[in-house]
């Protein structure tokens, strides 16, 4: 699917150069009604040149003739055959030359903490080869000694929602193909959202642990001195009996 050039550009040269009304030209391209009225105040868009849409192959004055005639016409982008399906990328996805250096260090965090991803996968999210991944996997790159590995989201080589998709996708498959999973692959296997929503798991200070059954002395005992009579004032202040009082006596 084609796409408008230059969107910001071009709505600056319609609000200029026609009639037509701030909806129209908000929905040729794709920015909000009011987004396009400050375009006209002068709030939005200060000091940008306005692009031709008419001059650059992506409408014709018939159809804005048409459209500032109805105001609930629509401005379509006209066809432009060089433009098809150029929102289908083909092979890796492209890394600024900053980040490259920095593409091994994540392709080694995701094989260590996304092992189930295919390598196909990791190609995408990083924009990779399959032998580099396989050297890394099997630790045999030329550089496996002095590589950490990093988060690609952290780097800004992928978004969280790509690597989310990528990491469900290799779930369902897993899933799908019978394999067993242990406590933390299936762990792994959630998105940052499933694993924000789930609730804390319950533990015991480290502190205590294993001391919650401890007890320093037997039931039985508790029972018999819960029991016992205290009503008794000598037995509980342990007072000496009578026949000493007459002893002491002269």
């Amino acid at each position: 699917m084609a796409k408008l050039l230059h969107p910001k550009a071009t709505a600056v040269w319609l609000v200029d150069n026609t009639t037509l009304t701030f909806k129209q030209i908000a929905d040729f391209t794709g920015m909000h009604e009011l987004e396009v009225q400050g375009i006209a105040d002068g709030d939005v868009a200060a000091g940008v040149k306005g692009f031709d849409p008419i001059a650059n192959n992506q409408l014709t004055q018939a159809d804005i003739d048409k459209a500032e005639a109805n105001p609930l016409a629509k401005l379509k982008l006209k066809f432009n055959p060089a433009a098809h399906d150029e929102d289908k990328r083909r092979g890796p996805r492209y890394t600024p030359l900053s980040k490259r250096q920095d593409r091994p260090n994540s392709i080694l965090w995701l094989v260590k903490f996304h092992p189930e991803l295919a390598d196909s996968q990791i190609a995408k999210l990083v924009g990779t080869t399959k032998p580099t991944i396989q050297s890394i996997r099997e630790r045999t790159h030329w550089n496996i000694a002095n590589m950490q590995p990093i988060d690609p989201v952290a780097l800004g080589l992928c978004k969280q929602t790509e690597l989310d998709a990528a990491v469900q996708k290799a779930a369902k498959k897993r899933a799908a193909e019978g394999e067993a999973m242990s406590d933390d692959e299936r762990r792994k296997l959630l998105s940052t959202e499933q694993s924000l929503e789930m609730a804390p798991e319950p533990r015991m200070p480290t502190a205590i642990e294993g001391l919650e059954t401890f007890s320093l002395s037997d039931s039985d005992d508790d029972e018999e001195e819960d029991n016992r009579d205290i009503r008794d004032a000598d037995s509980f202040f342990n007072l000496p009996g009578g026949d000493d009082d007459e002893d002491e006596q002269p």
